[in-house]
């Protein structure tokens, strides 16, 4: 069998643009494995967010095989009832489950959606979903005590939009100082054979300080004291990857990669007062203050459609014999879907330009697409703008996000590094697509990649 070993550094919303161009100086350990590795733009899944996508990239699976289509998920045919992302929702086998039926071992940290803590084979911390260190977030259990001891509680994730940013520049180099002193006392005191950990914190403080980095940014603020914060923390994981590197041995493959890009958001479409507008949505009151749509009172009865917000808005028809108050005929569903389509095809944005919207029916992008999916996905304008599910506001664009403070949007590509210590990889650049990161690995690991696998060995079998 081989003996070779492989570490993921996974660094969720990592920027390609940064690490390989912008911040490349500034980062020494990383230009290491770039110069004597295999490095490329890592095409994201659809949508491009954090949950589905790191499992996307373990399992080799589309969201639309994994039932993973966002954090959150409509129940059944309900209007109002949702439930949250979770590992139990996860039923497709992850690539250490594959590497454990070879008698291989795994220690896994933070790897979203990896909370409650599921059984594996070695050792693994929950994700950014565990609710407190007060929770059991760890297996197995006793692997809790045994990390606090000497690495403190453990801090999941912190409230990044606030706009406390001082608090929040405090917060996020406090996480990664736990997490990373976490991460190393796992690498030298348990055996292994797979490792892989991803840090929330690249993707946070993106989101709280974005503003402050991209001069193309609607609100800008040059010459602030946060204007390198980006760049601040990129350096320490920079300099927390030297101090990993020093941990692991020449017979382990080192892979970093990121689940997504990130680019400036230009504001946030407010997508339930356009339903209200063309007249899908109807309420039985309008709201003077803004509140979420599920506080409000809808009246079910007239209602066409209704949206949640996010990165990737989900909208959801109202039809009889589906949803309990259903207003569409089923005969004319088709036809309200296909209309509804051109209308969002169709949107403008502030300036009165017409966004480069991406509308879509799940059944037709994803193949025999699994659970609860909405009828049609939304992503505004290329992804600069987020929608607003949010009601009571006198417009449709608002400048920021809706749920808090936030300079950024997710972008369509991250990054990817795959660096050999024995040198017997190819090197070069070469772009890739995130479910070929599991076909990968078990190429590495000499396993054939199952049939149902959806992406491709980015070796492209040319290793020597």
């Amino acid at each position: 069998m081989n003996d070779r070993k492989m570490l993921v550094i996974g660094l969720d919303c990592a920027s390609p643009r940064l690490i390989f161009e912008e911040f490349r100086d500034d980062l020494p350990n990383l230009s290491k494995l770039i110069n004597n590795g295999l490095s490329g733009n890592l095409r994201s899944s659809m949508p491009p967010i954090t949950i589905p996508a790191w499992m996307v990239m373990f399992t080799g699976k589309t969201p639309g095989k994994l039932g993973l289509y966002g954090f959150r998920h409509r129940k059944s045919n309900s209007y109002t009832e949702i439930r949250i992302a979770t590992s139990k929702n996860i039923q497709e086998p992850k690539i250490w489950d594959i590497l454990s039926k070879t008698g291989r071992k795994s220690c896994l940290f933070a790897i979203p959606p990896s909370y409650p803590p599921p059984v594996v084979n070695g050792w693994l911390v929950s994700c950014f979903l565990t609710p407190s260190s007060k929770s059991n977030y760890t297996y197995p259990p006793e692997l809790k005590q045994e990390l606090e001891k000497d690495c403190g509680p453990y801090i999941p994730d912190i409230d990044y939009r606030s706009g406390d940013r001082d608090n929040i520049y405090n917060q996020l180099f406090g996480m990664l100082d736990n997490h990373m002193s976490m991460i190393m006392r796992l690498l030298k005191e348990k055996p292994w054979d797979f490792f892989a950990f991803v840090e929330i914190g690249v993707d946070r403080v993106h989101h709280a300080f974005w503003r402050y980095y991209d001069k193309t940014h609607h609100m800008y603020e040059p010459n602030s004291k946060y204007q390198h914060v980006i760049r601040d923390y990129y350096k320490a994981i920079d300099k927390y990857l030297g101090e990993i590197l020093e941990l692991i041995d020449d017979n382990t493959y080192i892979l970093v990669a990121s689940d997504h890009g990130v680019k400036a958001m230009r504001g946030a479409f407010c997508i339930n007062e356009w339903l209200i507008k063309e007249k899908y949505l109807v309420l039985k009151q309008i709201p003077d203050k803004q509140m979420r749509l599920s506080e409000a009172e809808v009246n079910w009865t007239k209602t066409k459609a209704w949206a949640w917000g996010g990165y990737c808005s989900k909208l959801f028809l109202n039809v009889q014999g589906r949803e309990e108050k259903g207003v569409i005929r089923a005969k004319d569903y088709e036809k309200e879907l296909e209309k509804l389509k051109k209308k969002l095809l169709n949107l403008k944005d502030d300036k009165g330009r017409t966004m480069k919207n991406i509308v879509f029916r799940p059944e037709e992008y994803y193949d025999n697409p699994k659970g609860d999916y909405p009828d049609l996905m939304v992503i505004f304008d290329d992804l600069y703008w987020r929608a607003a599910g949010t009601i009571g506001h006198d417009t449709l664009y608002l400048l920021e996000n809706d749920l808090g403070s936030d300079d950024a949007m997710h972008d369509w590509d991250g990054m990817y590094i795959l660096y050999d210590p024995k040198e017997k990889l190819p090197k070069g650049k070469i772009d890739a697509k995130i479910e070929d990161i599991a076909s990968t690995i078990l190429t590495l690991f000499d396993i054939e990649k199952p049939a149902d696998f959806n992406g491709k060995v980015i070796l492209n079998d040319t290793r020597t």
